[in-house]
């Protein structure tokens, strides 16, 4: 799987949670401004690498949707995410579901396939 920087994945991940909810898989600019808290300008420039890195189907001005290639990454960041989650609450039986969500956002963008496969082994042996 291609390796992305933090801010694509971070993207990448913020379509996919959207698009779950609408109609299509269809997402509007202003909803990823919304949900990672940044200018609609900085959406629009990031817009534009993720359509040159085959990640996105859209157009300027309209709504997109993540391409099989962008729809493969996200599912890989979501499931490091929860792996990550189920670890810090059911291994390590951290109690504080902010910092542990924060945990999880920062520490995904880094987990490699071989890392996710140990990290479910593992929780599987504490379930």
């Amino acid at each position: 799987m291609q390796h992305l920087n933090k801010s694509y994945e971070d993207y990448i991940k913020a379509i996919y949670l959207i698009s779950k909810e609408n109609k299509g898989g269809w997402v509007s600019n202003s909803e990823i401004s919304n949900i990672l808290k940044v200018k609609p300008s900085s959406v629009t420039n990031m817009l534009y690498k993720l359509k040159a890195n085959d990640l996105i189907d859209w157009k300027p001005n309209k709504s997109l949707r993540l391409t099989k290639k962008g729809k493969k990454i996200a599912l890989s960041i979501v499931k490091n995410y929860n792996s990550l989650f189920d670890f810090f609450v059911h291994v390590l039986k951290l109690k504080d579901n902010d910092q542990v969500k924060n945990l999880c956002c920062n520490i995904e963008h880094y987990i490699t396939p071989e890392i996710s496969d140990a990290l479910e082994n593992l929780i599987l042996e504490f379930h």
